[in-house]
Order: C-alpha cells, then sequence, then structure tokens
C-alpha cells in the first residue's frame, strides 16, 4: 500500500494493476528504482524497464495517460468559491488560504509532464487569484514592470532619503534591511501614507513607478540585489527565495512562514514603522547567518 500511494504521487500512470508508466525525463523517474528496490526487500518482484513509443501515435496514446484536465479542473472549481469567501476573511486567514491551494496548484504542476491549455488557464486564473489577495493585504502593492534592472555603483547612493510604503511587509522589510546593511548605511527612511507623496529628492521602492520595485517575475528585494550586484552572497539569495515565496508565492522555503508569523507579531507590537525595521533587522541578520552558514552542495 505504501508503494502504491508512492507510486500515485510520484504521477505514474496506470498501464493496469501493478504495471505503471512515467515519461522517462520526469525528475520522478530516479524515484522508481528506490521503489523497485523497496519491492524487492519486501520479497515481492518488481522490474524496471523503459518503454519506447513506436509511433507518434502511440506516443499520443502514452501522453494521454498523463492529461491533467480533470485536477485543475477540480482544483479551479475551489479556487472559483475561495475567491467568493475573500473579503469576509481576515490576513491570517487569507495566507492560510493562499498557501494551501499553492500546495494543491503545485502538487498538480509537478505531475504534469505534458502541459497544455488547461495547465495555461490554471496559471492565469491561480495568478488572479494571488493578485486579489495582494490587493486586499497590501493597498497599492506594486505591479510588475516590463524591462531589464540595470547595474548601478553603490557609492553614488550613499547617505540618500529612501521612501516606500508605511505598515511595513514581507518585501518592504527585508528590502529596508537590504538598503541599511549592504547598500546605504547611513541611509534614512520615510514611510509614506500613499505612493504620491514621494518626495522628487527620495529613492522609492516597492510602489508602481518608484526607482525599485518589481520588474518581470523579481519582487523588489531581488532586484535591489541585481541591480547592486549582490546577487553572488549566497545568503542573501536564500533570503531573496524566501522573500519571493511570500510576496508573489512561488517555490517554498521552509523558513518562510516562521518569518512571516514573526513579522505578524512584531507589527502588533511596533506601532511604528521605525521601531518595527529595528526590530526585524535583527530578525533578518539571524536569518541571513544561517542562510550564509547552510550552503547547499
Amino acid at each position: 500500500m505504501r508503494i502504491w500511494r508512492t507510486v500515485k504521487a510520484l504521477g505514474c500512470a496506470a498501464l493496469r494493476d501493478g504495471a505503471y508508466l512515467l515519461p522517462a525525463q520526469a525528475e520522478q523517474a530516479s524515484q522508481l528504482q528506490t521503489l523497485a528496490d523497496d519491492a524487492l526487500q519486501e520479497g515481492g518482484q518488481a522490474w524496471l524497464l523503459h518503454v519506447q513509443a513506436r509511433d507518434a501515435a502511440e506516443q499520443i496514446t502514452y501522453q494521454a495517460l498523463f492529461d491533467r484536465t480533470n485536477d485543475y479542473a477540480s482544483w479551479l472549481a475551489d479556487l472559483s468559491e475561495a475567491r467568493k469567501t475573500l473579503p469576509s476573511l481576515h490576513a491570517a486567514e487569507l495566507n492560510r488560504l493562499q498557501r494551501r491551494h499553492a500546495r494543491i496548484y503545485e502538487a498538480i504542476r509537478k505531475i504534469d509532464f505534458f502541459p497544455g491549455e488547461m495547465s495555461i488557464r490554471a496559471e492565469a486564473q491561480w495568478r488572479d487569484f494571488v493578485n486579489a489577495i495582494t490587493v486586499m493585504q497590501s493597498p497599492g502593492e506594486p505591479q510588475p514592470a516590463a524591462g531589464h534592472i540595470a547595474r548601478r555603483d553603490r557609492m553614488q547612493y550613499q547617505g540618500r532619503l529612501w521612501a516606500t510604503r508605511r505598515h511595513l511587509w514581507v518585501d518592504r522589510v527585508a528590502s529596508a534591511w537590504l538598503i541599511q546593511r549592504f547598500i546605504d548605511p547611513s541611509a534614512s527612511f520615510l514611510w509614506l501614507n500613499a505612493p504620491a507623496d514621494c518626495p522628487a529628492d527620495a529613492l522609492g521602492f516597492d510602489f508602481d513607478d518608484a526607482t525599485f520595485s518589481h520588474v518581470g517575475e523579481q519582487v523588489t528585494f531581488e532586484v535591489l540585489l541585481a541591480s547592486f550586484g549582490l546577487n553572488d552572497d549566497h545568503g542573501l539569495s536564500r533570503l531573496g527565495a524566501m522573500v519571493h515565496a511570500l510576496d508573489v508565492g512561488g517555490a517554498p522555503a521552509p523558513e518562510a512562514s516562521g518569518f512571516e508569523a514573526v513579522l505578524a507579531g512584531a507589527r502588533k507590537r511596533w506601532p511604528d514603522d521605525d521601531t518595527l525595521l529595528t526590530d526585524m533587522s535583527g530578525v533578518l541578520d539571524s536569518l541571513y547567518a544561517h542562510f550564509s552558514g547552510n550552503r547547499k552542495t
């Protein structure tokens, strides 16, 4: 039963009872040998065979076994119902709902070996769902801009006034920490009631038309890393992945939920953003040290 559950989780297609198919190029294929070894150790029988389609028609038949249309349709129906509940949910409930549907969506995507029209539709609906939650939680959250990220000289950005939206959340607090620790140690910050309040001489970040904001799929923290040549710092890159996951979704980081909980608690403790940044800077310092000392090989 354990092996059967694992086969199903890997996304294998059932040819018949006890015979399963998986595309050779799928990353899960390497785990089939482990399953076969487990079956043999338990006194069962197992064969791992390489199957080659004889022609295009047979290839299409094989691919049809991995059609995830029904999986996507069921998830999209649930997502549609969840969308109706958003206005009645608090911030923590919204975060839990988003994470739950993200897990389901990523599980389907992981075994969607031959994505088609349904996967494109699902991606669009998921993006709209995430954007709806983002707008509710952070009014004024920037929309991603097109274009490339220009490299900048840190020496030209010293002792400057930096401005972003008040009531700091993940991307903004992490970006302010990054600016203070690695870009402009003498930086001063202005917390804006609205982006339109940004002074002409301030360097805006994390709002539409700011000097530094979302570009393509990269959030503001990642844009700052690229702008000032900090991408090669392993600890900062790992932090960037965590911020990205919390801000716009994507591959989850194990530390993300803990950081989010600490930040939510800090926002309740500290009503002003200067104190909040000071408090969370210690947390980010510790996470940076942790990420820098845990390099994956």
